[in-house]
């Protein structure tokens, strides 16, 4: 019997701020492993907070200036540094973030090996309703598609929050076969919450990651953040309809087969939640049912993927495979 620790984050970030964000997930990830965690997972756009400030505005740009100053950039000190305490505590390492990339941003994630190596890195298909006022789509399928990594812990899988909506990037998901799955949620709050969608409140939420545990065979690990009142009151979110009262911590493990592995901390308050994976139930649950393989009929039903980048500029190539010359002339072609 293989077994394997895990430590989910339901921690509050240091909001708007960078580098109090990442010096606080280096401890955390020091602090997972010294317990024996050979895989830690964060919450969605963990660095540098999740803009819950988008929920009451439709705009401001002096809230998107400071968070765009401080999210995170995929090869950046800030990044190397996490990649470092991953490998200084021989940890695997799955991080959420708003990635700066250029002049825009995107709902990221990336796993990162034992050794420090960035496995993988992705962006959110389709930013959830307001999150688009902030927030780009994905560009096509080799920067969202292919989100499952060969870790020194297994097949690790992630996703973001409404992504577990998306029928066919689930089904994509499954075909990359995962053993453990992430998914990662921003501050999720009571299902009582006044004119709120159920499906973003903590039962409807953790019911989505359950459900894709038990769809893929894999652990279901669902990530949240905790939100302070003092995180209420710098995203300026009083009086939101969500995510303005503090709470919001929901971090919870499932089995391959739906069964609750973990205990609750208090909505409220920050902790690791731990959780020793015996990865035979993949097995075990794979012999009931495979969705990619002996419970499927691909001779009826399949997915059709495009995995080709999208870029915004092509160059034509001439007839030797080179690239075509320049001109020297300006624009105007005088």
């Amino acid at each position: 019997m293989t077994t394997v620790r895990v430590a989910l984050t339901q921690h509050e970030p240091c909001w708007f701020d960078i580098q109090g964000t990442v010096d606080k997930t280096v401890k955390l990830i020091h602090e997972a492993a010294a317990n024996g965690a050979r895989l830690i997972s964060f919450p969605e756009c963990w660095v540098p907070g999740y803009p819950v400030w988008v929920w009451k505005y439709p705009s401001r740009p002096d809230l998107f200036v400071k968070y765009f100053r401080n999210s995170l950039a995929r090869d950046s000190p800030e990044m190397h540094r996490i990649c470092a305490a991953a490998r200084e505590s021989n940890i695997v390492v799955v991080l959420a973030y708003s990635e700066r990339a250029d002049d825009s941003l995107y709902m990221s994630q990336s796993v990162i090996d034992a050794t420090g190596e960035v496995l993988l890195s992705r962006r959110k298909i389709k930013p959830t309703h307001m999150e688009r006022t902030i927030f780009g789509d994905a560009a096509g399928g080799d920067d969202t598609l292919f989100n499952v990594a060969e870790t020194a812990v297994g097949r690790v899988s992630a996703l973001l929050c409404w992504e577990h909506l998306q029928p066919l990037l689930k089904y994509h998901t499954l075909s990359q076969r995962p053993q453990i799955h992430v998914g990662g949620w921003p501050p999720l709050g009571p299902g009582d919450t006044p004119g709120a969608t159920a499906s973003i409140l903590k039962d409807g939420a953790r019911a989505l990651t359950r459900v894709f545990g038990m769809e893929s065979q894999a652990f279901g690990l669902h990530n949240s953040t905790v939100i302070s009142t003092a995180g209420v009151e710098a995203n300026e979110a009083q009086g939101a309809r969500l995510m303005s009262t503090p709470g919001g911590g929901t971090s919870i493990v499932y089995g391959p087969d739906g069964k609750t592995l973990t205990e609750d901390l208090p909505e409220t308050e920050e902790g690791m939640v731990y959780c020793d994976l015996n990865m035979d139930t993949c097995v075990v649950a794979k012999s009931f049912i495979d969705c990619i393989g002996q419970y499927s009929r691909p001779d009826i039903l399949s997915l059709s993927v495009d995995q080709r980048p999208r870029r915004h500029v092509h160059y034509a190539i001439d007839s030797s495979g080179s690239l075509a010359p320049r001109s020297s002339k300006g624009s105007s072609g005088q």
